[in-house]
Order: structure tokens, then sequence, then C-alpha cells
């Protein structure tokens, strides 16, 4: 083979810079985005903070281009412009790119409420749970014991998981400690009359026997099912358990409610459950009168952006800067730039996927859970012009204040499943769902319902399912199985 050169034509994806930070900004929940803009004044001394109650109109100077993208740059990335940003580098004017009054911003809505209310500080109204650990030193440290027993007891606690089990042996506390067994053992049962009940025990059958001491329970039925059938009761047969017990059924199920009373993580109530505060993106708010709903983006606590004035300033007299300067300058003043519009895109297409889910879900949103519709990503997607991905990461992680409560943009998206009868629309899973949890909870727990006798109740309401589709939805929902649900009559 001899070398040669040959011309050829190709198209190939780029990403550029500017397209990666405008997918990257879509897909930021609230929290991320602030610490990005946060990151970003940090960074880039053009950019910088206005202040609420300074902020005023943009008006765009003549040499400002507030035009969309082209269409080359949409289709290359897969996406029509409407709701995308631009992937293409875009001219500079530096005497036009802001107004004079240093007003290239990025603003509230007009309808929001910019008043600035007297509160106490987030920092102020922040509270720290009482631990596990902490609860039980507490209790340790008035329990009258002395130094030597109160250090063996601070390292028993200290060895308790946050389920509230002791996760180490007796010896081997004793050898940390420099104590016999014997003096541990005794200070281990000072500790299992800590609150708690049942905290400090070894084995799920020490704790719920603890738990039955403390209820005044010391022997019967109820001690001999847990410390010898406690396997047992996971799959209940009765009969067979009062045959060996030598008991008769009724005691057995009487001891079995006992039981199901206690708590087999005493630990539980002192769990650190970080509950996360979700403030909402978008409102979607019916004003009284109107018919329409209204689209309103939430900007409250977000960082407002604008160019730093003196730095615009600079940029306009050539002769008083060197090249590098110059140069860093205006790749700083492009990056606010494409920042500000970058965020300005992504509201704008937030507000748009939100509007056409109103349209979806209109039904949804004036009567409640049962008039959810079957809708995908795709109708979505073919409605606005947008690719399928866009309208994914639009809605991932961003949230809706809706008449119906705080909801994620994610859960009007739900497939559908087929009805038997002729011109039946298909119905949402999520209201399947909701059907099955209500047949179990309304259900004789003597004779819980089978999933075969489920998918016969739903296919007598015209709803086409599979027995194990049942199945799959009764686990999404946590619920056990038939025979683990089944309990003995009251």
């Amino acid at each position: 083979m001899r070398p040669r050169l040959d011309l050829r034509l190709a198209q190939k994806l780029v990403m550029t810079p500017q397209l990666q930070q405008a997918i990257k900004l879509l897909q930021l929940t609230r929290l991320e985005l602030s610490q990005t803009i946060s990151q970003e004044l940090l960074e880039n001394p053009v950019l910088e903070e206005t202040a609420a109650e300074s902020a005023e109109e943009s008006v765009p100077e003549a040499g400002e281009r507030r035009d969309e993208p082209s269409d080359d740059a949409g289709s290359a990335s897969g996406e029509n412009d409407r709701g995308e940003v631009a992937a293409e580098p875009f001219d500079l004017n530096w005497g036009g790119a802001a107004g004079d009054d240093g007003s290239t911003e990025w603003r509230e809505s007009e309808s929001a409420d910019t008043a600035v209310e007297e509160r106490p500080s987030y920092e102020q109204t922040l509270t720290k749970a009482t631990t596990l650990h902490e609860h039980l030193l507490w209790q340790l440290s008035v329990s009258g014991l002395d130094e030597a027993d109160k250090t063996i007891g601070t390292q028993i606690i200290g060895n308790i998981d946050d389920d509230g089990y002791l996760r180490t042996s007796i010896d081997e506390l004793g050898a940390e400690c420099g104590a016999p067994p014997a003096q541990v053992e005794r200070v281990l049962k000072i500790v299992h009359t800590f609150d708690p009940t049942g905290v400090g025990a070894r084995s799920l059958q020490e704790c719920l026997s603890l738990q039955l001491e403390a209820l005044g329970v010391l022997d019967g039925v109820a001690h001999i099912l847990v410390t010898d059938h406690l396997e047992e009761l996971e799959h209940p047969d009765y009969a067979a358990i009062a045959a060996h017990v030598g008991c008769s059924v009724e005691e057995v199920a009487q001891a079995a409610r006992v039981i199901e009373r206690l708590e087999p993580k005493p630990g539980r109530p002192f769990s650190s459950t970080d509950n996360q505060v979700i403030i909402p993106d978008v409102f979607i708010i019916k004003v009284e009168g109107e018919s329409e709903y209204r689209i309103m983006m939430n900007e409250d606590g977000l960082p407002r952006l604008r160019v730093n004035e003196y730095y615009r300033r600079l940029l306009r007299r050539p002769g008083e800067l060197s090249k590098s300067t110059r140069s860093y300058l205006e790749d700083r003043f492009r990056a606010a730039l494409w920042l500000i519009r970058s965020i300005e895109q992504r509201n704008r297409t937030i507000c748009r996927v939100t509007a056409c889910i109103v349209k979806f879900q209109r039904e949804f949103l004036d009567r409640g859970l049962s008039a959810l519709k079957p809708l995908v990503l795709r109708q979505v997607a073919e409605e606005l012009g947008l690719h399928e991905s866009t309208i994914s990461r639009v809605t991932t992680n961003k949230y809706a204040q809706t008449p119906q409560g705080l909801l994620e943009l994610k859960f009007f998206f739900n497939g559908g499943i087929a009805r038997t009868g002729d011109g039946e629309e298909a119905m949402s899973r999520v209201i399947v769902k909701e059907m099955i949890r209500g047949m179990i909870q309304a259900e004789d727990p003597a004779h819980p319902l089978r999933d075969e006798e489920i998918t016969a109740r739903l296919r007598e309401r015209r709803i086409d399912i599979a027995r194990r589709t049942i199945a799959k939805y009764r686990t999404m929902l946590n619920i056990p199985s038939a025979s683990k649900r089944r309990r003995a009559p009251s």
C-alpha cells in the first residue's frame, strides 16, 4: 500500500465548555445551584451579587446579543433550540454587553415578593437531637455507682450500637477495663435497667426477654416463645407451636400479640434520621377567580448576579491594560455572561416543562390522586420539541408546590396499565398501587388476601394485571406476603 492524502467531509458532536456548563446547571438541584453560584462568585472577579432592593430591570444596549442559539448548535447536541442553551460562542461588544448602570443580572420574577422580613437566622433555629449514647451516659451519671463501676459502664455504653445492642463480649470488656468478668456482668445488669427498655442486650431473645420482664411477664408462654420458638413466629403456625409448647392455640396467639408489641431495636427512637427540608423549585398556583394555573419560579434565597461595573468600564479602555490582563478579563467576562445566560435559560426550561406537565395532569391538580394519568418523558419531549434526556434532567430532584402538596416533578411521570373494557383509557400505576394498599389494609388479618385474589379483584374492575406484577408492587410498598401477614383472630 502506498501512502496518500484524502479529503473527507464528516460530522461529529462537539461538546463545547459552554454547552457542558448549561447541561450541568440544568440537572443541578436548588442547593447545588446555590453552591455553584457561590463558588463562581469566589473565582470570577467580574461577577458580583446584587442586593434584592437595588435590582432594576435590565435594558440591553444595542450591542448586547439576546438572540437564541443557532439551529446548528441545537441540532449538534441532539436538542431543539427552544429551552436549550447555545452551544456556539457569542461575540462580545464590551461597550454594550451590559448597560451603563451595570444591570446585566439574573432576576427574580416581578411577581415574587421581595419584602425583607425580620426572622431569626437559620443557625438560630437548628436543634440537635439527643443520641442514644448521650441518653445512656446521663442515666449512668445519676445512677449512684462508684467511679470504678462508672468506668465499666462507660465502656459498656461505648460498645452499644445504634440499635441498642451490645456487640462486645464480657471478657473483652473486662480486659479493656481491667476488671473481672463478674463485675462487668453486674454493671451490665444495671445498664439493662436504663431507658429504653432492652438496651444493652446481646441478642434479640435477650432484648425481648428484658422487655417482657419490664412488663411483669416473668414466665409463661410468651417467655417460652421468645426463648425457643422465635424463628417459628416469623411464619406463624400456631397449632404446631402449641403442640410443641404444650398449650392451647389461643394461648399461643395471645402471647404472640404481646411479643408483636415489643421493640426489637430499642435504640430506634434515638436513631439519627436527618430530615432534609425540601424547598420547591417552582410554584403551581391557581389564583381564585381564574381557570388556568400559573407557573412561578422560586428564586428566593438564591444569589442574584450581575457584571461588576468597574471591570466592565475597564474593558472599555483598551489602552490601559496589558495584553495578558485584557485577555484574562475578557475570558472572565465571557464566563460571567455565559453563567448568567445559562441560569436564565435553565429557569425558562423548567417553567416550560412544568407548564407542559400541568397541561397533561390538569385533572390531577384539580381532583387528586384518583385522576392521575399515565405520562412518559417522550410525550412532554415531543410537545416541547426537546430531547428526552433534557426532560429527564429538568425533572430530576426538582420539586413543585402544587394544590395537591409538594411533589417531585418525576412523580407526574408514570407508566400505565391497560384496561380490558373497550375504549377504556390506561390507568396510572400509582393508582393501582394505592388500590392494592387499600385492599390489604381492609383485609381480614386471619385470612389475608393472596396475590391471586388481589389480581382477581382488580380484573373485576377491568384492570388487566398479572400476579407477578402484584407481587412486585406489594414489595415496592413494603408489604409482606399473605403468609407473613396472617394473624390469629383476637
